[in-house]
């Protein structure tokens, strides 16, 4: 059995303004809380944030002898979820380092650097123009 098996580990994951931080609680059965809020009440009718959120889970075996406790804030629904699935993906690299190799495959442990463009000045948003008049 891995050493860090019995004690905690926390990790952070971002993704576009929000931030999560996660705890893996050892002698666990796989569930995830966010916000103290079981994962299926907190994404309610949003199956595809829940999936990501619990897509390194289901790589990782492992995983499911933990709970996770997830504190995430900022941004939007999907950038919740993205750095939420950041976060337990960097959190089970933490746990074993043969985590990473599948998790790098599947994408989970890239840092999703995009962000909203800020809006400009003369401009009504990022990229428009205003409509352009000859005469």
């Amino acid at each position: 059995m891995n050493p860090k098996a019995s004690q905690q580990i926390w990790a952070t994951g971002r993704r576009k303004c929000s931030v999560a931080q996660v705890r893996l609680i050892p002698q666990g059965e796989g569930k995830v809380t966010i916000n103290s809020r079981p994962v299926d009440e907190y994404f309610l009718g949003q199956d595809r944030r829940k999936r990501d959120v619990l897509a390194p889970i289901a790589v990782v075996e492992e995983a499911k002898k933990f709970d996770f406790a997830v504190k995430v804030f900022g941004g939007g629904v999907t950038g919740q979820a993205g750095a939420v699935r950041h976060a337990i993906s960097r959190a089970l690299v933490k746990l074993d380092l043969k985590n990473k190799k599948p998790l790098r495959v599947e994408g989970f442990l890239t840092r999703d650097s995009r962000m909203v463009e800020r809006k400009k000045s003369g401009q009504p948003k990022a990229r428009k123009r205003f409509q352009y008049s000859k005469r």
